[in-house]
């Protein structure tokens, strides 16, 4: 007899995964398809970073690192936060986990009780609303409009704060719409939270170096609230490092010493070897970071002239990120030989079988009739991509 536990019957498959593995199956069969639904840069590891790897292996390292990860590489990051955000963390206020995934789980399961209430401005990431259900939280969407390029409001915020609130988890540069918050707007956030002593701030910035809006911010510069601060970050995105798990958090040492005794139980230490690279590549030569951000300027710019060009596609400039997240309600009720597009997931999967072009429903996101388009790849994928849409769109009627 089968029986699943309560906690993961109310847990939801990701769409994002989901979605890529239908691209998959489908090239699999030998069909062309243009995967726009992938999160990750399509560039290379930096040729350091894996010769430090390489040089790992040879050196030995191959057991058992300490629970929250070798001194140089709490050392690393210490340096990194002090040198580009100004934020003084010492080792013991750091701990590096398997992926920056893993250091938002540490997180809201040693901060969030059952029946907590966490702020989840939307549209956000799909994992967030899932892990602060597997914590036994309960998530207060607040939702934004692509009018104003998909922020909430202090004045949302402030409402949405009651005697249960717990946390607020904050996105900037934004998955999935690349919404970057200035420093102006997170001091009102801060300003906010200040009279409010019980609530937490868990900020992922794993899209730090991915920006386009000029010095990257972080709330956690704000005194009257840093210590309140839990800092996600990691190495996937800034040094094209998805596949290496190596993420990190900053926060107060009561919090790191929490996650690192759940970490204990969980998983022990990230990779030996990776964390030999990620010291690489928080030490090393920075060029290539600054090379692959213009890269995916450029390439911004362009899917915002192509998304402009596609009648009925209402599209924001992204200020970080590698994404696009256009409202597609205009095609919502419409049909093609005898197939109507209710909604966002009826236009990807529209998107898929007319275009093999594949891209992930917004309501995965919280925004029903947004889809989120990567423009993780090359110019002239992207342009193929884009034809390719715009002349199944006009079957739509």
């Amino acid at each position: 007899m089968e029986h699943l536990s309560e906690r993961i019957r109310k847990l939801a498959d990701s769409q994002t995964m989901a979605m890529n593995q239908k691209s998959r199956d489908l090239q699999a069969q030998g069909i062309d398809i243009i995967n726009l639904s992938v999160g990750e840069p399509d560039f290379p590891t930096p040729p350091h970073v894996k010769e430090a790897a390489k040089k790992a292996i040879d050196d030995n390292f191959s057991f058992y690192s300490p629970v929250g990860g070798y001194p140089d590489l709490k050392k690393a990051i210490s340096q990194k936060f002090l040198d580009e955000n100004g934020l003084v963390y010492g080792p013991a206020n750091i701990i590096a986990s398997n992926g920056a995934k893993h250091s938002l789980a540490n997180a809201l399961m040693v901060l969030v009780d059952e029946g907590d209430e966490v702020i989840v401005p939307a549209p956000y990431w799909v994992t967030y609303v899932e892990l602060v259900k597997l914590a036994g939280g309960t998530n207060v969407v607040l939702d934004s409009k692509i009018e104003n390029d998909f922020k909430i409001t202090p004045e949302q915020l402030e409402k949405a704060i009651t005697p249960k609130t717990r946390a607020l988890l904050l996105c900037s540069p934004n998955n999935p719409t690349g919404t970057v918050y200035t420093r102006e707007e997170l001091g009102r956030f801060a300003d906010i939270l200040a009279r409010h002593p019980d609530i937490f701030v868990i900020t992922d910035e794993i899209y730090e170096h991915i920006n386009f809006s000029g010095k990257h911010e972080s709330i956690a510069s704000f005194t009257g609230i840093h210590h309140r601060v839990v800092v996600i970050n990691g190495v996937s995105k800034a040094y094209a490092m998805t596949g290496w798990r190596i993420g990190y958090m900053a926060a107060a040492q009561w919090i790191v010493d929490a996650c690192s005794k759940l970490q204990g139980q969980f998983t022990s230490g990230p990779s030996s070897i990776s964390q030999k690279a990620a010291v690489a590549a928080l030490t090393g030569d920075k060029s290539y970071t600054v090379d692959m951000n213009r890269a995916f300027l450029r390439r911004r710019d362009l899917v915002m002239e192509l998304a402009g060009k596609i009648e009925g596609m209402k599209v924001s400039r992204p200020g970080g990120g590698f994404y696009i997240f256009p409202d597609i309600g205009s095609f919502c009720g419409l049909s093609a030989g005898g197939n109507v597009v209710e909604n966002d997931n009826d236009f990807c999967l529209f998107l898929l079988e007319h275009a093999h072009v594949a891209a992930v429903p917004g309501e995965a996101f919280g925004a029903p009739n947004h889809i989120r388009i990567s423009f993780a790849t090359s110019d002239d994928r992207l342009k193929e991509a884009f034809s390719r849409i715009e002349n199944a769109l006009k079957k739509l009627k």
